[in-house]
């Protein structure tokens, strides 16, 4: 076997290990599905304040996991959030998005771009690991949890525009 052969198959298997969320026969390990409780967690914010999914009962909330801060794909992600933020409120969503960057990654990221939701620090991936949001690498899968307002699961956007993704967790919202 050659070198590029033997990279190739690497690669393969790397690709294959980091989605997480399916058995070799295919079906969800997850129990996280489309009309499940959404588990209950707590984690730091930005500003290491600890929040914790059921105090948020009562509202709409998008629980946007993505891989790493300050990377080109979720820095567009956040600041679709940014910009969306009017709409957004107006239509009753609250945002919190998730990934493995310390707190102060995400008061750094957030601080940059002037983000004016709230990014959780899930440092030790068990919410990640909660929700099957488990992607390449080990770092989470940019998906996407609609959560109503008794806290179930009512949609999961697993091919996020990112450019566009304010807009795509409005429309799935009004879609239910």
């Amino acid at each position: 076997m050659n070198y590029k052969t033997l990279l190739i198959m690497s690669c393969i298997v790397l690709l294959g290990a980091g989605c997480g969320a399916e058995s070799k026969k295919g079906k969800s390990m997850s129990t996280v599905v489309v009309g499940s409780m959404a588990p209950d967690f707590t984690l730091p914010d930005q500003n290491g304040k600890n929040h914790t999914l059921s105090s948020y009962r009562g509202h709409k909330v998008a629980l946007y996991f993505y891989p790493k801060d300050e990377t080109p794909g979720c820095t567009k992600e956040a600041c679709s959030i940014r910009d969306g933020r009017k709409q957004l409120e107006d239509a009753g969503i609250v945002v919190l998005g998730v990934s493995h960057d310390s707190v102060a990654s995400h008061k750094k990221f957030a601080d940059k771009y002037n983000l004016t939701f709230t990014l959780l620090s899930d440092s030790k991936k068990e919410v990640s690991s909660k929700y099957g949001a488990k992607g390449f690498l080990g770092l989470p899968a940019r998906y996407t949890y609609l959560i109503d307002e008794n806290g179930v699961i009512v949609a999961i956007m697993k091919d996020v525009n990112v450019s566009d993704h304010a807009d795509e967790i409005i429309d799935m919202f009004s879609k239910r």
